[in-house]
């Protein structure tokens, strides 16, 4: 730990990306990766993108980012935001879903990931209706995230079910790995806030991806550059396997 946090800092200073792990084939040795979505695998948060169709982005961005530094609960500040969506038209939802942008070198990291035969799995603090599409054209094969409560064609504010926090991403993860029948050692999870601290540090090799300082503080190593292809370096995986997205 006092070595990852001394590389860490000196990593930030000069502009590079340092990974530590273990001498030996453990980079290759990985099956499974698991990235969170919002501000991860895509760009933006999506409850904020709906936000902004009830006027609220501004309000919401707010607590989302009081959250994600793990100022607040996420449990108790997802379902403060979500009250904001209460009394919108449901076809919202799929209007933000085709406003989704990936984070650069996301299709790629995927693809290439696939052909090589790893298993991927998004688990996300969003929302289902706005990423199944998302996960099905990506052929990820796990996608978890919370459910939004419609009635009548309209949100109710509220979200059914059990809520995916940083607890439940990493019993997610865990799922994942023993239906993949791969050990938790050779799972490799990805993210950027407080709400990814569980995985990140459950998973064998844990990313932190532009990531919070509260998360940096605990990952194996943190990627802060803008394209999620760094991931494939950081795998052992060279550039002439990369698939063009």
């Amino acid at each position: 730990a006092p070595v990852r946090q001394a590389l860490a800092e000196l990593a930030q200073q000069i502009g590079i990306d340092i990974a530590i792990e273990p001498a030996g084939l453990g980079r290759r040795s990985k099956r499974l990766v698991c990235f969170d979505c919002d501000s991860t695998l895509i760009q933006g948060e999506v409850i904020e993108m709906l936000a902004a169709h009830a006027g609220k982005e501004d309000e919401v961005a707010a607590v989302t980012a009081r959250a994600m530094r793990g100022e607040l609960d996420f449990e108790a500040s997802l379902r403060e935001r979500v009250a904001v969506l209460e009394g919108l038209d449901a076809a919202i939802i799929d209007e933000v879903a085709r406003e989704i942008q990936l984070t650069p070198g996301a299709r790629e990291t995927i693809a290439t990931l696939k052909r090589i035969g790893y298993r991927t799995a998004v688990v996300s603090g969003g929302f289902i209706e706005v990423l199944e599409g998302l996960a099905a054209e990506m052929e990820l094969d796990y996608v978890r995230a919370n459910t939004l409560e419609i009635v009548d064609g309209k949100l109710t504010g509220r979200v059914t079910g059990k809520v995916v926090d940083r607890k439940a991403k990493e019993e997610f993860l865990r799922e994942f790995a023993a239906d993949s029948g791969v050990s938790m050692q050779q799972t490799v999870a990805v993210g950027d806030g407080a709400n990814d601290i569980d995985m990140i540090t459950a998973a064998g090799l844990g990313i932190a991806f532009n990531a919070k300082p509260a998360l940096q503080e605990v990952a194996d190593t943190s990627v802060n550059h803008r394209r999620l292809d760094e991931v494939l370096q950081i795998l052992g995986i060279p550039a002439e396997e990369v698939v063009d997205g």
